[in-house]
């Protein structure tokens, strides 16, 4: 794939840097959106890419993902080294000693509600399900084949989500999600700058909770738009698959930076 000459002369300055942070999204980035959100895996190039970029010196890879920990970590298979933001920054993962997520008695009671109030929406609509997440829940509507149906079902549920105290509503692509502990993309990626301090980072999303985690880019970071709409990132590329060859030719312009040195 040829890049766009904007995002190659982007990862010309941004891949000679001494030290790199390279964010990752799932679903819709690193994997293909599926209508079983427990059959999504990684795109085997972009598996390869990842892998590879990993092993690189002075590289940083990390997910910031929706996804609850456990499963980013189950699903993604992600290097060795990589550090796991999921819950959209929620839960965190920076090594053995990370401490896991804990709800207070009232955000425990909230969560239950947030989830009881999904679960009598979904029942009410064959395909609609309800994913159970540590900061609250999701419903899904991508299993309807109708699409204009499916965003009816997501209106309802934004109703009924209206009135559960301390829910947080988080919009997405055929899904609907409502946390009790406040969390962006964004946030997660400050932290992890704050926690690897690196020259420049790059993010790479999909969805409506990624222009969160593109908003907070700075100059010399690369933000990457997987797929169509509006967005804040500097970049585009069509399709998920497209993003191996983003990484790859990180690995190439740092190895041709370091032949040279």
């Amino acid at each position: 794939m040829a890049l766009p000459p904007d995002l190659e002369a982007a990862l010309k300055d941004f891949a000679v840097r001494e030290s790199l942070l390279v964010c990752l999204d799932f679903d819709g980035c690193v994997a293909e959106l599926v209508a079983d959100a427990a059959s999504a895996r990684p795109i085997p190039g972009n598996a390869e890419a990842i892998e590879r970029l990993a092993q690189v010196d002075g590289v940083t890879i990390a997910y910031v993902s929706g996804r609850p920990l456990q499963t980013l970590h189950e699903l993604a298979s992600p290097p060795a080294d990589a550090l796991l933001f999921g819950s959209h920054g929620a839960e965190r993962w920076m090594g053995p000693d990370s401490p896991g997520l804990e709800l207070d008695t009232a955000q425990t009671a909230e969560r239950r509600e947030v989830l009881s109030t999904l679960e009598s929406v979904a029942a009410e609509h064959e395909g609609a399900w309800v994913e159970h997440k540590p900061a609250g829940g999701a419903i899904h509507v991508r299993p309807i084949e109708d699409e204009v149906y499916g965003e009816a079902v997501l209106d309802e549920a934004r109703s009924a989500l209206a009135m559960v105290d301390g829910a947080h509503i988080k919009e997405g692509k055929q899904i609907l999600e409502a946390v009790v502990v406040k969390s962006t993309k964004g946030e997660a990626i400050e932290e992890l700058r704050d926690w690897t301090s690196p020259d420049a980072v790059f993010f790479a999303g999909d969805d409506v909770t990624d222009e969160q985690g593109f908003a907070v880019l700075r100059a010399g970071d690369v933000g990457l738009k997987i797929g169509q709409g509006e967005t804040k990132a500097g970049f585009r590329v069509p399709e998920p698959s497209d993003l191996a060859a983003v990484l790859h030719r990180i690995i190439e312009l740092r190895a041709q930076a370091d032949s040279s040195a």
